[in-house]
């Protein structure tokens, strides 16, 4: 019989994927077997295997007489299986010599992927396994897992649709009227990315005889699905209290900041998960329930792209007063000399993007690396006297002749 431990290290290297080293869809998945043998090791067959799927599992509960019994609901969608053989199993025997040796592989990922994730009754999971198959001996099995990140750009003329809505509720209490609660709440688009804010424009009308809170927050719902049955979990993402609304007043939101933290992309594309996002205003009405009013969301991984469509605006990452547009005049004033502003030496300085220091958490997200593009050519010379004014020696011209 062969001797054992002749193995030292048997591992699985893989490289970065192109978007912050995770993968996407359509990539090629580049890696190497590392095996490391103390002595000549004798074996069959060394292969390597790409898999990539989704799995729901949960249990219910009910009764039955005095007894309690269990229900189980699971449920799996592949999304990837590859399999590459580095050393053939040809009914031979291989004989490797001690020390440490590489076996570089490659797999071509799906057109069609789900982001990796991580829930309570269930997950997408990527991951790449090694087999070493040794005579007179058991299989011998490493693994290394790897995140897929699919994209989603928001860039999208559905994505950049604004969304609003409205919504009133009738404040009862001892079925006594007490006057009615109305909302409208609008945001300019359906599709943000992570360090993004939202702002928020909303009305709320409080025509009853009592103080009213109103309050926003972004909510995350995993759906799962299994044998026709789903399973919900819905978590508070961030969230925002606005000030107290005094019985008959009105309170207005101009674009009132919401600002999306970390969060794991929407999963839209999976039979068994989905992973969605809302953005619900609350108004607290004491006395009775609370008013809701619900807007979707989809939370992409390509950020808005500043200059590329008209729905595009700086409005996006925060608010802007354009109260100074009533201060410029109906003339326009004389541009000074490009020389007198800026000076040879200093042009490219002043040109330079300013430091994160100085501007602090206001330039924040996407926007800011979109800036740095731009190079400005330097205006024409401007002055109110002729660089070359008529000679005094010119006949002037007859305009009859």
């Amino acid at each position: 019989m062969q001797p054992l431990g002749r193995v030292q290290s048997l591992a699985v290297e893989l490289e970065d994927g192109q978007v912050w080293g995770a993968y996407s869809s359509g990539e090629l998945l580049h890696g190497r077997v590392q095996l490391e043998l103390r002595s000549p090791l004798q074996l069959r067959a060394l292969e390597v295997y790409a898999r990539g799927c989704a799995a729901v599992h949960w249990l219910e509960s009910f009764s039955v007489g005095l007894s309690i019994l269990y229900r189980d609901y699971t449920a799996n969608q592949t999304f990837l299986y590859r399999r590459c053989q580095l050393i053939p199993d040809n009914g031979e025997v291989t004989v490797l010599q001690a020390g440490r040796h590489e076996f570089p592989f490659t797999f071509q990922l799906p057109e069609t992927l789900a982001t990796s994730f991580e829930g309570k009754h269930g997950s997408v999971r990527y991951w790449v396994k090694a087999k070493l198959h040794r005579p007179w001996s058991t299989v011998k099995k490493v693994k290394k897992e790897f995140t897929v990140i699919e994209p989603i750009d928001i860039n999208t003329p559905a994505l950049l649709a604004p969304q609003a809505g409205a919504k009133e509720k009738l404040a009862r209490a001892w079925y006594c009227n007490r006057g009615q609660v109305s909302v409208t709440v609008k945001i300019d688009r359906k599709g943000y990315t992570p360090g993004e804010v939202i702002p928020i424009f909303a009305e709320i009308d409080n025509c009853t005889s009592r103080a009213v809170v109103p309050k926003a927050a972004i909510i995350q719902t995993q759906t799962f699905i299994a044998r026709g049955t789903k399973k919900q979990k819905k978590s508070v993402v961030t969230s925002i209290v606005g000030d107290s609304i005094a019985a008959g007043k009105r309170e207005v939101w101009h674009g009132r900041a919401l600002k999306i933290p970390p969060v794991g992309p929407s999963i839209l594309q999976c039979r068994i998960i989905q992973v969605e996002y809302s953005l619900k205003v609350c108004v607290d009405i004491p006395g009775t329930s609370k008013l809701l009013l619900e807007l979707p969301l989809v939370i992409g991984t390509i950020p808005l792209h500043p200059f590329g469509s008209r729905t595009s605006s700086v409005s996006s990452q925060y608010s802007v007063n354009l109260d100074w547009l009533s201060s410029i005049p109906e003339q326009a004033e004389a541009p000074p000399e490009y020389s007198a502003v800026v000076s040879s030496p200093e042009a490219e300085q002043s040109l330079a993007p300013p430091c994160r220091s100085e501007l602090g958490g206001i330039l924040e997200g996407p926007f800011f690396a979109y800036i740095q593009e731009f190079r400005f050519r330097p205006p024409p010379l401007y002055s109110e006297i002729d660089p070359n004014p008529p000679s005094d020696n010119i006949r002037p011209r007859c305009m009859t002749c």
